[in-house]
């Protein structure tokens, strides 16, 4: 590989070329592509990582430009999803790095495989329920991972680094209800604090791919740009205190299924996504069956139709975000009645 491009990052001392070289032999799995997924797929391919597979669940909305630095109103008319649009505009940027646009759910039956032969996982995701899952699989295959999340102008990051420091049920032993942690439809966000928690997790991966283990945080960072305040707390004390069910007992019910959904409120969208235990459909044939209904667009990736005031948009593996509500069960009974039960 030509490192021509990277010469400033080499030139950093700790990274050298030995860590460059290293970086390009690196595989990382970016969970989720949205404000922090977008700006952590950007600032790893930049930096040269060699292989960085997306998974993301959802397509590109005009509400998500303020903070999503990857997408622009092309890909908003388009109605392209977001893992196949970061894709594009990242093998523009750099095109020694293999790219992987996943269009998906990352769910029990799909995470162990998405996790085969990376040495990191970074966390664009946007609900606990994703992180839970995340943290049984890095936990039980010993992959580190970063966990990330922003809210109106605060956020807050954690390495993980199974056996060795806490991980997030070290934190939090349940995954908080529904209703109990506020969102970005109830309190809004910023956009410049998904670039600087999204730039901590890129270093913490990079130091890990890079082989700088020893420089990796241990502290849970919480940062506050409204109110200019950075706080680290030391985590160490975390996973000796308590029997994680994770950690210590080896228990993994989000990976196994026993814990949580198959339907979903989607962040700072006014959307639920809606999840079948079925086989993949044909876009094609469902498109003739929509057609006399209503407004219909269709790509390689989706359909969407505009009925009674909402968008539902079905993805080729049987899911379905039903746009224009955050009532699960108006979405589920929408669904049925324009595509079927």
């Amino acid at each position: 590989m030509n490192l021509d491009r990277y010469v400033r990052q080499m030139r950093y001392a700790p990274l050298g070329e030995a860590g460059q070289q290293r970086l390009a032999a690196g595989r990382a799995l970016v969970c989720g592509c949205g404000a922090l997924g977008s700006t952590l797929a950007n600032l790893l391919v930049r930096a040269g990582v060699g292989a960085v597979r997306i998974v993301d669940r959802d397509f590109v909305d005009l509400t998500n430009l303020h903070r999503q630095a990857l997408f622009d109103e092309e890909d908003v008319l388009a109605g392209l999803p977001k893992a196949v649009a970061a894709a594009r505009k990242l093998r523009t940027i750099n095109s020694q790095v293999i790219v992987e646009p996943v269009v998906a759910d990352l769910n029990p039956g799909n995470v162990e495989a998405l996790c085969e032969g990376v040495q990191v996982i970074v966390d664009g995701t946007d609900n606990f329920e994703t992180r839970f899952l995340i943290n049984d699989a890095a936990v039980k295959h010993g992959i580190p991972w970063v966990y990330g999340g922003c809210l109106g102008a605060e956020g807050q990051t954690l390495t993980i680094l199974p056996g060795e420091t806490p991980c997030l049920r070290c934190l939090m032993d349940e995954c908080p209800p529904p209703g109990a942690v506020p969102t970005c439809d109830t309190a809004g966000i910023l956009g410049p604090i998904v670039g600087v928690v999204a730039s901590i997790e890129a270093a913490e991966a990079i130091k890990l791919l890079s082989g700088n283990r020893q420089a990796v945080s241990r502290d849970w960072v919480i940062v506050d740009l409204w109110h200019n305040r950075i706080r680290q707390v030391e985590a160490a004390a975390l996973r000796d205190q308590g029997e994680c069910p994770a950690c210590q007992k080896r228990q993994f019910p989000w990976l196994s299924g026993k814990e949580g959904s198959r339907s979903a409120v989607l962040c700072g969208r006014n959307a639920v996504q809606l999840t079948f235990p079925r086989a993949a459909i044909s876009l094609e044939e469902l498109a003739r069956k929509l057609e006399p209904l209503g407004p219909l667009v269709r790509n390689d990736f989706l359909l969407r139709l505009k009925v009674e005031g909402c968008e539902i948009a079905i993805f080729a593996d049987g899911r379905a975000i039903v746009s224009g509500t955050s009532d699960i069960a108006a979405a589920r009974t929408l669904y049925a009645k324009y595509v079927g039960s």
